[in-house]
Parts: structure tokens; C-alpha cells; sequence
């Protein structure tokens, strides 16, 4: 390894923005010892922001980029060729605004509303008790439901009904963390019974050939199992919790959603889905939505924008930190034998982005078995951070207000990801390919 100054900056920039995510809670608590309103108590909670901290540090190591290698240098023709603008241009950051517009849009009362329908009805198969039926189908068709309307849009319904149903009651600490923690990694494995639906599984898709019938065998079905067993498993430790009638509290004023209001916005989610790789045309249909949503606010809350944009903010800037990573982590991953690269991808998941991390490990050559743990790591460490996985911080944003003034522990989340994170492993490793690999 002989990275270069900048590489080396953007590694420990990137080293020193994970640790913030580790202090945010003392930030907040420096933010009391300022006036309310003032400028220093301002600073101090933007700091205790989880979603504005890559972001943060990505502002921070652009600027050394251009001290060091100029704001924007260009050649004879007019070309820009190097610079912190020409950093910023080799970038993709269509990831950051396909999760905006897809958060803002499943966020919607009609889109939550369909989504609690399908819960309900699925819940109405297990012979348990109301709310215990309902929790088990959240947490088992939410996730699933990623596979097919992506896993940032069923990260935001889930968590939005989690919200309205469990989170806004008197539930325990620890059920609120077990409930996260199983949240996160249902919702990463969940993704992929398809090719299309899972960051890490899209940024390697193509180039291996990977299609639905390829998932589906591969992975899918293991991830079902997966997904069903964690949730059960936490419904019986919780039982004592989820006993009795759910108690969904619903705004008098709100009117019934018609179905045909569900249809649109189903219509909408399935055009940004479609063209998730063409980012121009989605943010134009985003555009449009937000239109659609002002004529129709009678059966509209106000769009999640302010939560939906810190979301973007957060992976614009684990973009690009991430861009800058490859040095270590091409090396790292192309020492390693089969069932360490699973592990160690597994590890690297929950300090990284498991889409960065597939993407950079598809620029070395690898064999089948090799793939499939890479992206079988990457997907299981998927739940044990805030930044594990791009769909995250969606839920992070949406449920965190509900853990009270000290909000989510990166801690506890990891605490209480592992078991989860236990399962998946189990049976990504134990469970036959049905394709082979």
C-alpha cells in the first residue's frame, strides 16, 4: 500500500467522522450550556446530528483537497482535469438522491397507509394476538417488500408504522433497541430476493451477471428464513410488551385515503424505482410529485423534506469520504480466502457502506464463492451501524426522537443488531446455494 497524501487525509478524515458518530450524545449535551437559540447552541446540536456528520467531514476534506491539489484546474481545451471539483465530478451521487426522493415519496400518508393495509392483512394468518401479529408482519413484510420497492422506500414505511404503532407508546429501552437492531438487518437481507432492490447487491449486479432467478437462489431464500426467524424469536422475548390491541393513535381530522390516491403514489414510487440509474429524470419526477402532493394535501402530511435531505446529506458525504478508501480496503479484500473475506466484509460493513464496500471489492478479481461472501458479508453487517447501509439512516431519522433527549446509541444499536446479525449469519453459511456458487 503507498497512498498518496490525499488518500491518506481522506482516510483519516473518514476514521475521525465514524468516532464523531460514536460522541454526537456529547455534543448534545454541549448544546444545553448555550442560550437557547444562540448561535453556539445552534452549532453544537447541528455536531449532534448523526445525518450531518459525514457530510460535515466530507466539507472538511474537500477543503483540504483544494489546498492541496487546487479548487479546479483545467487544460488547453477548457477541460476540467483535476482539482476538489473534478473530485467531486468523478463521484456518483445518484445513490444519495435516489434515497432522497424514494424517502420523501414512502413517507407519504397514502404510501404508509397501503403499506399498513398489507401488514394487517398478512397479520390477520398468524394465530397470535393483535399487537403481536402486527409486529411480527411489520417486521417480516416491510423487509421483504424491499426487494421489490427498494430497500430505502421499505425502510421508510416500516419505520414510519414502527413509529405511529410501537414507538410512540410506552415501550421499553430495550424493546426500542432489539426492534431497531432487527429493523436494520431485516431490511438489508430483505433486499435481496432481487437485483435491483439492495445497494450493495446493485453495485455488483451487472458486472457479475447476477439476475432474479440468480437471487433468489443464492440469497433470497436464505434471507427469508432469516428475516422470519430473528422476528419471532424477538416477538417471544418481547411477549409481555406486545399483549393486547395495538394502539394507533389517528389524527379525527385525517380523511380515509381512496385507493386511487394509493394507486398514484404506487404509480410514482415505480417510475423513481425504474429509473433509479438516471438520476435527471427522477429528480424531475420528484418535482412533479411534490406538485401532485400540494393539490391533493387533504390527504397529505407535510413531506418528510428537512429528514429526507439530512439522509441524502449523509451518504453525499460517505460518498464522497468513501471515493478515496480504495487504497486499503482493494488490498485488504484481496488477501483474504472465502470464509474470511465473509467475515471481514462483515466487519468492514459496520464502519463502511456496504455498497462501497461490493463496489470496491468488484475491482478485484474474484471467484464465485468469493462473490457470493463478499456480498453475503456485506449485506449481514448491514444492520450494525447507522452507516452500515445506506437505507439506515432513513430509519435512524424517523424513529431516533423516540429514544427520548439522549436519542440512539451507537452502542446499544450494535448490541442490539447482533443477534439478528447472529441469524443471518447462520444461515448464509449453513444453508445451501440452491444455483450454486
Amino acid at each position: 500500500m503507498n497512498p498518496t497524501n490525499v488518500e491518506l487525509a481522506g482516510t483519516i478524515i473518514f476514521a475521525i467522522a465514524v468516532l464523531h458518530t460514536f460522541v454526537v450524545k456529547k455534543f448534545e449535551h454541549m448544546a444545553h450550556h448555550y442560550p437557547q437559540g444562540s448561535i453556539g447552541e445552534n452549532i453544537f446540536h447541528f455536531l449532534a446530528e448523526v445525518e450531518a456528520v459525514f457530510g460535515m467531514w466530507a466539507a472538511v476534506f474537500l477543503t483540504y483537497y483544494a489546498f492541496v491539489k487546487g479548487f479546479a484546474t483545467y487544460d488547453e481545451n477548457h477541460t476540467l482535469v483535476s482539482g476538489s471539483l473534478h473530485y467531486l465530478e468523478t463521484q456518483n451521487f445518484t445513490e444519495p438522491a435516489f434515497v432522497f426522493v424514494i424517502m420523501c415519496m414512502a413517507a407519504t400518508r397514502p404510501v404508509v397507509h397501503l403499506a399498513e393495509i398489507l401488514i394487517k392483512l398478512f397479520a390477520r394468518l398468524i394465530p397470535l394476538n393483535e399487537k403481536m401479529s402486527f409486529y411480527i408482519s411489520a417486521l417480516i413484510v416491510g423487509p421483504i417488500l424491499s426487494s421489490f420497492i427498494t430497500e430505502p422506500a421499505a425502510m421508510t414505511v416500516t419505520a414510519m408504522i414502527l413509529l405511529n404503532n410501537f414507538y410512540k407508546h410506552e415501550m421499553s429501552s430495550k424493546f426500542k433497541y432489539a426492534t431497531i437492531g432487527v429493523l436494520f438487518v431485516n431490511v438489508s437481507v430483505g433486499g435481496t430476493l432481487s437485483h435491483f432492490a439492495a445497494p450493495p447487491v446493485l453495485m455488483v449486479a451487472a458486472k457479475y451477471h447476477w439476475g432474479f432467478s440468480h437471487m433468489i437462489s443464492n440469497f433470497g431464500w436464505k434471507a427469508v428464513i432469516a428475516v422470519v426467524v430473528s422476528t419471532i424469536i424477538f416477538a417471544i422475548l418481547f411477549k409481555k410488551e406486545l399483549t393486547g390491541k395495538l394502539q394507533t393513535v389517528h389524527d379525527p381530522n385525517q380523511l380515509a385515503t381512496p385507493w386511487w390516491m394509493m394507486a398514484l403514489h404506487v404509480v410514482f414510487i415505480a417510475a423513481v424505482v425504474y429509473t433509479a440509474h438516471h438520476m435527471v429524470f427522477f429528480l424531475g419526477l420528484f418535482l412533479f410529485f411534490l406538485g401532485v402532493v400540494k393539490v391533493t394535501e387533504e390527504y397529505q402530511d407535510a413531506p418528510k423534506l428537512r429528514e429526507s435531505l439530512m439522509v441524502g446529506f449523509f451518504l453525499a458525504g460517505l460518498v464522497t469520504l468513501g471515493g478515496v478508501q480504495a487504497w486499503w480496503l482493494q488490498v485488504v479484500l484481496s488477501k483474504m480466502s472465502d470464509i474470511v473475506l465473509y467475515f471481514g466484509a462483515t466487519a468492514l460493513t459496520a464502519i463502511t457502506d456496504n455498497a462501497a464496500l461490493t463496489y470496491l471489492g468488484s475491482l478485484v478479481p474474484l471467484s464465485e464463492s468469493a462473490k457470493y461472501n463478499l456480498v453475503a458479508g456485506a449485506v449481514s453487517g448491514g444492520g450494525l451501524t447507522v452507516i452500515a447501509n445506506a437505507p439506515n439512516p432513513a430509519g435512524y431519522g424517523i424513529l431516533k426522537d423516540s429514544f427520548g433527549e439522549e436519542g440512539i446509541s451507537p452502542l446499544w444499536l450494535f448490541v442490539g443488531a447482533l443477534f439478528p446479525t447472529f441469524i443471518v449469519i447462520l444461515c448464509f453459511q449453513l444453508l445451501p446455494s440452491l444455483g450454486g456458487h
